[in-house]
């Protein structure tokens, strides 16, 4: 055997769920990965908002916003590896750390999916109604979206089709998100080709600099980090690949290599787009300027006919269209999977354990979490109207808290091997260990920033800013939460249901 090798205790203890097994291949892994992480949708939203951050370094922001995705991507297929579990952060830092930091780890994992959930659907419903109006050519259509009386019930409407469509099983999702993710990376594809070949028509279009993609010329360090946590949020999604774990062919292998072939298309898609965007629109805050703060949660919309034309432009609300309501479905994947584990192994109610007979899909789950997402899209939305980009930031400080959690997971899991080889030290300590470090700082300094209500959209609530308490409130939620389930599930909390372990070496024979 290889010399530090796990032997098979450190899985003694985890469960099967009762979810069908060998049905997502590598494709269908990597598939899943790009409609979670939805490249149209994130665009959109998050292109405008980093040049207000970062100016003309936005995409070197996005490169930087990778780095820590990358290196998180290798702690999580090396702990797929030994532990191919379908609760991943939740059930592989409880492993390593114990069961309160894994239960904290898989609620901000948790809330993570519910925030972006209802993003999605809002995001879904707001290019429903441009595209009905485009279609249309009527203004009153379009400007449907924001009735919040005909917003909100459409946006649970999308909900619903989502939650049907993940109730009803991993391989209808599988072939729904191969045509969905193909039609947006067809029309993105198609956005880069013209809006730089029609770039030097443009007003405020911009020649090509290789400076755009050095992250280290923004002008402030609380710019850097803001931006960097919006890239954080745009390439958060990834790890669905490894939710779906027990249901993949060869467990311990492909789910991770799916997770880094995903990040790399999403790379590359996200560096031509805002090259591209940026070329033709240019960081001007009037007009179809990238940093006009009137179309910043929104850019495609402002840039649709004037790259591709009304006739071709449509395509582009279309993808985002898709892009959003295939991630809204495709998110309901981790969290209904961490609920149905932490369920299993008594870290939260067991109700959440039930697996539908028929579908082999965690049914309970995924409609407790079709209920929590509309009830706190409906009550965000009625109380602020700057939901959509406070929670995008406040997102990414959830992210970065069990992103790094799991990060550092992997290091003190195989601790003991890492001074047996080189790759060991490299793949299992240095690369995860500073990802984890980067996702540590990028939280702590915007634990600090989101406090002053000048973050996010600038509202406040009791002169704290709003991304703050989103934010830091739902995480202490969490704590909450774990206190009460601590006395209701003490087997959990003694380590008697998940053991906390660190694999042994085995010496070569």
């Amino acid at each position: 055997m290889k010399k530090g090798a796990p032997q098979g205790n450190d899985r003694e203890d985890l469960k099967a769920k009762g979810l069908s097994r060998d049905t997502v291949g590598l494709l269908g892994g990597t598939v899943i990965g790009i409609s979670t992480v939805a490249p149209a949708y994130s665009l959109t939203a998050t292109l405008g908002p980093t040049v207000g951050e970062a100016g003309l370094r936005m995409p070197g922001i996005f490169l930087a916003g990778f780095v820590p995705m990358l290196l998180v991507a290798f702690a999580y297929r090396e702990l797929n590896k030994v532990m191919p579990d379908c609760g991943t952060s939740f059930a592989w830092s409880a492993k390593a750390f114990g069961p309160k930091t894994g239960w904290m780890c898989g609620w901000g994992m948790l809330m993570a999916s519910i925030v972006v959930l209802s993003n999605l659907a809002g995001v879904a419903t707001e290019f429903f109604y441009l595209f009905l109006g485009e279609v249309t050519g009527s203004p009153d259509v379009t400007e449907l979206n924001d009735n919040k009386a005909v917003h909100i019930p459409t946006t649970l409407a999308f909900i619903a089709v989502a939650t049907w469509i993940s109730y009803r099983g991993i391989t209808l999702t599988e072939w729904l998100q191969s045509v969905l993710v193909g039609l947006q990376l067809v029309v993105l594809a198609l956005f880069i080709v013209m809006a730089i070949s029609t770039s030097g028509e443009a007003e405020g279009a911009l020649g090509f600099s290789w400076s755009w993609l050095d992250p280290f010329g923004v002008d402030s360090f609380t710019a850097f980090t803001a931006g960097v946590t919006l890239s954080i949020f745009i390439y958060w999604g990834w790890d669905t690949c490894l939710t779906v774990n027990e249901e993949s062919t060869g467990s311990e292998r492909t789910p991770g290599r799916a997770a880094l072939l995903s990040i790399v298309v999403i790379v590359c898609t996200y560096l031509l787009v805002a090259v591209a965007a940026q070329m033709y629109a240019g960081v001007g805050t009037q007009g179809t300027g990238l940093g006009n703060p009137e179309t910043a949660d929104n850019v495609f919309a402002a840039l649709a006919d004037p790259v591709m034309g009304s006739g071709l432009g449509v395509l582009l609300f279309v993808a985002v269209l898709t892009s959003a309501a295939a991630s809204l479905q495709t998110t309901f994947i981790p969290v209904a999977r961490t609920a149905l584990a932490m369920s299993a192994y008594k870290a939260l109610p067991s109700t959440f354990a039930a697996v539908h007979p028929r579908f082999r899909t965690p049914a309970r789950a995924t409609v407790a979490a079709a209920v929590v997402t509309g009830t706190f899209y409906t009550l965000m939305t009625l109380v602020s109207e700057n939901v959509l980009l406070d929670t995008v930031f406040a997102l990414g400080l959830m992210i970065s808290f069990y992103y790094g959690i799991t990060a550092f997971s992997c290091v003190w899991f195989f601790r003991h091997q890492l001074r047996h080889s080189p790759g060991s030290l490299l793949i299992k300590g240095l690369m995860p260990g500073l990802g984890g470090l980067m996702l540590t700082g990028v939280f702590l300094r915007t634990l600090r920033d989101t406090w002053e209500p000048s973050y996010g959209s600038g509202s406040s609530v009791a002169g704290i800013g709003s991304v703050f308490v989103i934010g830091v409130g739902l995480l202490l939620l969490g704590a909450a939460i774990m206190l009460l389930m601590r006395r209701h599930s003490p087997e959990f909390f003694r380590g008697e249901v998940l053991h906390h372990t660190t694999p042994p070496l085995v010496v070569d024979d």
